[in-house]
């Protein structure tokens, strides 16, 4: 290792992963945003299901995992980064329930989401899982580099 790379490994004992954790937290506002605008449109009783109460309680534990991971990683926890990961991968399933469904559904033949609103609810979604990846390879990069640096100290 060269010695500004050392300096950098040994100041990483000390400071926090910023930067993966607030790729959680930016992962969230964009799950908040989903959440706004996937109830822009009034089409009578089409949100009314099972589905999206369960989408609502899904964005509950979204929101408190993906919280609590953006304090692990700061802490450049690796296990953290697993969970981001599986987290991130359930925001690109969640592309193909709700908005895919949508968008296929006529009611009184007015679509129940419209392609804007069918485009952003996806954009949303795949920034949101874009930003948990980032932040969970970031924090992987990261603690394997100080967990390396650390066990070379302890020799």
């Amino acid at each position: 290792m060269t010695d500004d790379r050392t300096t950098q490994t040994d100041r990483m004992r000390y400071t926090k992963n910023t930067a993966s954790s607030r790729l959680a937290l930016l992962a969230i506002v964009f799950d908040v945003l989903f959440f706004i605008s996937i109830y822009k449109s009034d089409v009578g009783t089409y949100y009314y299901t099972i589905v999206i109460g369960a989408s609502i309680v899904y964005n509950l534990v979204f929101m408190l995992a993906v919280f609590l991971c953006s304090e692990g990683v700061k802490n450049y926890k690796a296990a953290f980064s697993w969970v981001m990961l599986a987290i991130g991968i359930g925001q690109i399933v969640r592309i193909f329930i709700i908005p895919a469904d949508a968008h296929g559904t006529e009611i009184s033949g007015v679509l129940v989401m419209g392609n804007g609103q069918f485009i952003r609810t996806v954009f949303y979604l795949a920034a949101s899982a874009l930003c948990l990846f980032a932040g969970a390879v970031i924090n992987l990069r990261k603690s394997k580099a100080l967990a390396d640096y650390t066990a070379s100290l302890q020799m």
